[in-house]
C-alpha cells in the first residue's frame, strides 16, 4: 500500500530519482523517458473520460489507467527477472489478453478501414487518438531503453496492443456519435 504524508523529499533536486528497489538514476535515464510517457499517456486518458459517456468505454478505461500505473511499477523495477510477486508488480499475459478481447470485441461492429481516419472525432474520439499516439512514443521509448537495459517483454507487448486498443475504442466512440473523419489523400492540392 502506498502512503505519502509529504509530496516533495528533495531528493530529486539533482536530477536522479530512486528505482524500486532504491537504486538511483538519472533522469534523463531511457527507462526514466518510458516512465514518464507512460504517466503521460494515462493522463491523456483522465482527460479523455471526461468526454466518454459510455459506461462500457468508461470502465475499460478505467481498468487501463491502473494497469498503466502497474506498468510504470514494472519499468521502475530494475533486473531481468519478470516474474510477478506479491512484492513485485509486472505485467502479464492475461493483461493483454484481455486487452486483445476487448479489441476484437469493438472492432466486431465497425466497419472494415477504407481509409486511414483522422486523429479526431467526438464522444472523447479525439482525446484517444492523443491518448494513442502518446503511448505509441511511450513503445518507441520502450524499445530504445530495452535496448539498454532489461525491461519485461511483456511491457512492450502491453503497449503496443493498447495503442491499438486505444485506436478501435476512438472509433467505436466516433462512429457512435456520428462518424469518424477520414483522410482523403490530396483532397485540398486545388
Amino acid at each position: 500500500m502506498v502512503r505519502l504524508n509529504k509530496i516533495y523529499t528533495r531528493t530529486g533536486d539533482a536530477g536522479e530519482t530512486g528505482l524500486v528497489d532504491g537504486s538511483r538514476v538519472s533522469k534523463a535515464d531511457a527507462r526514466m523517458a518510458v516512465i514518464g510517457d507512460v504517466d503521460e499517456a494515462n493522463s491523456a486518458i483522465g482527460v479523455a473520460l471526461l468526454h466518454v459517456e459510455d459506461a462500457g468505454a468508461r470502465s475499460m478505461l478505467e481498468r487501463i489507467q491502473n494497469e498503466l500505473f502497474d506498468l510504470g511499477a514494472d519499468l521502475a523495477n530494475p533486473g531481468d527477472d519478470f516474474t510477478p510477486s506479491e512484492m513485485v508488480l509486472r505485467i502479464v499475459s492475461p493483461q493483454i489478453a484481455r486487452l486483445e478481447a476487448e479489441i476484437d470485441a469493438m472492432n466486431e461492429g465497425l466497419e472494415p478501414l477504407r481509409s486511414f481516419i483522422l486523429p479526431a472525432g467526438p464522444g472523447g474520439a479525439a482525446s484517444l487518438h492523443l491518448a494513442r499516439a502518446i503511448v505509441r512514443r511511450a513503445e518507441r521509448a520502450a524499445v530504445a531503453a530495452a535496448g539498454t537495459v532489461p525491461l519485461n517483454p511483456l511491457a512492450l507487448t502491453y503497449l503496443n496492443r493498447l495503442s491499438d486498443h486505444l485506436f478501435v475504442l476512438a472509433r467505436k466512440l466516433a462512429a457512435a456519435a456520428g462518424g469518424e473523419h477520414l483522410w482523403r489523400p490530396g483532397a485540398t492540392r486545388s
